[in-house]
């Protein structure tokens, strides 16, 4: 009898043993143990992703995010810059991709570690800013337009930038405190390039600018939207994505494009150099890139996404709005902002501060 026992716990034990590597192997196919407890440091601009998805790949990957955030591309390079927190992903801007790469702050994309490349629009790809995509990988994109009221102003009347000069708009008009925008703006009406870099061009702009200010209520930043949502204002120079918003809380807001072209800005995701989890990084990038990812995204946060195939998910009332995914005529038109050197960075600035300082 005793030795029964002994086998019949030997058996026993052996089939929990079994059963506990099965287990084991279950999980670890599920969170590999390099995964396990890791922690991805995503730097991106305030409520620019559907929280969801943080919580989601977590669950699928066993990555966990650690979210931080700023408030323009200048405070994200100083971060990056001095090195003090390792980022693994951020998302600047167009320009700002161009400065991070010439400081040497990025790492090169290993383009093998990537997947769903195929489903960005080329449109999207191989810009200006950073030929061959070697850094950086589209995630959101957008327009500077116009964003009016429909019952006081009539949106037929603003086909091109010069329209917001008419004296109807008198103290009518919001400006975002961009000098790169609206000083390009003032550029295109003159059929000139928002990327211009002659003295004589610029002197002209700054000279046909200062004559905007009678129509001018004010000069914002972030609270642009609420203003115009609020009826503040008649109608404002924004992006896209704040003109967005704002239609969300008042339906009689509208937004358009100038048919003689507007500046096309692109926010990237970017793995810096010092990123101390560029696996993790990788996962994110391509989680990021999976059209149902990218559909839900979008259709969180209210911008254009650059994923073709996410784009077919979206709703027909969203991929049927012209002013967020404008005509093939209207994107043959935008321009897309190249990284100035100091110098003109200054001298775009102080034009700028100059006719700022006409309003006050």
């Amino acid at each position: 009898m005793k030795k029964l026992m002994m086998a019949l716990l030997f058996v026993f034990l052996l089939i929990a043993l079994i059963l506990g590597l099965q287990w084991g192997l279950s999980v670890a196919r599920q969170q590999p143990s390099s995964q396990k407890g890791e922690t991805l440091t995503f730097y991106n601009w305030g409520d620019y992703i559907d929280p969801s998805i943080l919580s989601d790949f977590s669950k699928e990957t066993g990555y966990k995010v650690n979210y931080q955030t700023f408030d323009s591309n200048e405070a994200m390079y100083t971060k990056i810059a001095q090195g003090g927190t390792n980022y693994d992903l951020a998302v600047p801007s167009d320009y700002m991709v161009a400065k991070l790469t010439k400081a040497g702050l990025l790492a090169k994309l290993d383009k093998s570690k990537l997947t769903g490349m195929d489903h960005v629009n080329p449109q999207f790809l191989n810009q200006s800013f950073e030929r061959g995509n070697q850094y950086s990988v589209p995630y959101f994109w957008g327009t500077l337009g116009i964003l009016y009221n429909k019952t006081k102003v009539d949106g037929s009347k603003l086909q091109n930038w010069s329209s917001i000069w008419s004296e109807q708009y008198k103290k009518r008009l919001l400006l975002v405190d961009s000098a790169r925008d609206i000083l390009g703006l003032t550029l295109i009406s003159q059929g000139k390039s928002v990327n211009d870099q002659n003295k004589a061009d610029l002197a002209a702009a700054q000279g046909k600018l200062s004559s905007l200010m009678p129509n001018v209520k004010a000069i914002v930043g972030d609270e642009l939207k609420l203003y115009m949502a609020q009826g503040e204002a008649d109608l404002a120079v924004t992006y896209s994505g704040e003109a967005k918003i704002a239609m969300e809380q008042n339906k009689d807001l509208a937004y358009t494009v100038p048919k003689d072209g507007s500046n096309l800005w692109l926010d990237n995701l970017v793995i810096p150099k010092k990123a101390a989890h560029k696996k993790a990084a990788y996962a994110l990038i391509n989680y990021l890139n999976r059209p149902d990812v990218a559909a839900k995204n979008a259709d969180y946060i209210g911008y254009a996404t650059p994923n073709q195939k996410a784009y077919q998910l979206l709703p027909k009332s969203v991929k049927s709005d012209k002013a967020f995914y404008p005509e093939q005529s209207i994107l043959d038109r935008l321009q897309v902002y190249e990284n100035f050197n100091q110098y003109w960075t200054q001298t775009y600035n102080d034009a700028f501060l100059e006719f700022k300082l006409g309003k006050s």
